[in-house]
């Protein structure tokens, strides 16, 4: 399968028209007409990935996180993205990224982490000026109220992860606001739709402050817990129409941060 047509697929699912203006996504490094039999998914290119990548054969990695999001100013051994961009080159293997293009598309990133968590109906938090099925952030109703302690370890559990942060604003949770990855910026606009209670990660301890004063419940389940999990699932409804194509998860993406 040519790499064209992988992207075709991806694209035609999440186009890259709705990215977010500040995002890079698509080829990072490659040639479009090289042929394709083995991908590796990671939510992050790092050079654990890359050696994973080599050791395993693979000819292209697909990421979440873009490994550019700017143009740089030049490419050498000097800098980390430098010498992974050579990395990649040197032993032919391509690079692409779905970012925010797959965390708005609709069934992508962030409607699925809204029906794991519960939620069998919601809405768009920011719509996408260019396509208003598409956008940010999900909002809507559990099916009954619960303690926000309870909901808060079902989040957990149904995502797989042993750590997270509970802003206790208010007893329990009825309608959920979740945004994945750095859904800080747009908590205020959950909370003037309704949320009692949002789900998201990279939240700061004043802001964690202010909102749990206003009455609001926040459970911070970190960057990579509320994406890893989520990334794949969307990856795997894509990679089915992927002909003669082996599509192996990476066992070298982690979380950053331990916890001590």
């Amino acid at each position: 399968m040519l790499l064209s047509d992988i992207i075709k697929l991806i694209e035609d699912f999440a186009p890259k028209y709705i990215k977010e203006d500040f995002d890079n996504v698509g080829l990072m490094v490659g040639d479009k007409k090289r042929g394709i039999s083995k991908i590796l998914l990671a939510l992050d290119c790092t050079n654990e990935v890359i050696e994973e990548a080599k050791i395993n054969g693979v000819d292209l990695i697909i990421t979440h996180h873009p490994l550019i999001f700017r143009k740089p100013s030049s490419i050498t051994t000097d800098t980390l993205q430098g010498s992974k961009i050579m990395e990649l080159i040197k032993h032919d293997i391509a690079l692409y990224s779905a970012h925010t293009n797959l965390d708005s598309a609709k069934n992508g990133m962030n409607e699925t982490i809204a029906k794991i968590l519960g939620l069998k109906e919601s809405k768009l938090i920011e719509v996408n000026f260019k396509d208003n099925k598409a956008g940010i952030g999900r909002i809507g109703l559990l099916e009954e109220e619960v303690s926000i302690e309870d909901y808060a370890k079902k989040v957990m559990a149904a995502l797989g992860i042993n750590h997270g942060r509970l802003v206790k604003g208010n007893e329990s949770a009825k309608k959920i606001a979740i945004i994945n990855g750095s859904g800080q910026d747009f908590i205020g606009k959950a909370v003037a739709m309704g949320a009692d209670t949002v789900v998201t990660g990279d939240t700061t301890y004043h802001f964690a402050s202010d909102y749990k004063e206003m009455g609001i419940n926040i459970i911070d389940i970190g960057h990579f817990g509320s994406e890893w999990t989520i990334f794949l699932k969307v990856m795997e409804g894509l990679y089915k129409d992927f002909k003669d194509v082996e599509v192996i998860e990476s066992k070298k993406c982690k979380d950053p941060y331990t916890f001590i």
